[in-house]
């Protein structure tokens, strides 16, 4: 883990996760946020798309993509946000471990997942980023290697209990 670097949370610039969320539920329960079916609006601009797991297909088709063509397996993302003013997509992978388990090992997946997504959505032009949102349980000093191999990878991140609004476009409530 980096001292003072990714992982920090400051619930004035983001989203304070307990548990297993919703992010449209909980998105739309601040201030000047709506949602509408997928579509986030803030001040009622439209700011963003929410899709959970097969949504991401969905939109993919309804887009002309056939992702049986660029990837052998449908990866589910526990959500993906394409937030429209920058053009990018940021998959979350919410994991909240309370013993030890097969999450362990899925912290060190996200290098070939962040490269399955960007085929996905190369034709697109939609950049990818990937963002696990964790909790206390991935402080231990034995995940430290995997925290900072996370960081390493390039368009990967982690946060604890936290979404920082700003970080990935979105406005920041007042």
């Amino acid at each position: 883990m980096k001292k003072g670097g990714i992982g920090g949370a400051n619930t004035k610039t983001g989203l304070h996760f307990e548990g297993k969320v919703d992010f449209l539920t909980f998105i739309g329960s601040q201030q000047n946020y709506s949602v509408n079916g997928n579509a986030i609006f803030y001040n009622g601009e439209k700011v963003a798309l929410s899709f959970k797991k097969y949504g991401l297909y969905k939109y993919l088709e309804e887009n002309g993509v056939d992702y049986k063509k660029l990837i052998s397996k449908r990866l589910l993302p526990d959500d993906a946000i394409f937030v429209i003013v920058n053009n990018t997509i940021f998959i979350l992978e919410i994991k909240f471990q309370e013993v030890a388990g097969s999450t362990d090992e899925k912290l060190q997946t996200c290098d070939f997942k962040i490269k399955q997504y960007r085929k996905l959505l190369s034709q697109l032009n939609i950049e990818v980023q990937y963002i696990y949102i964790l909790n206390d349980w991935f402080k231990k000093p034995e995940y430290k290697d995997v925290l900072d191999y996370i960081i390493s990878v390039n368009g990967c991140s982690y946060y604890f209990h936290y979404l920082p609004l700003q970080k990935i476009g979105l406005p920041v409530p007042k």
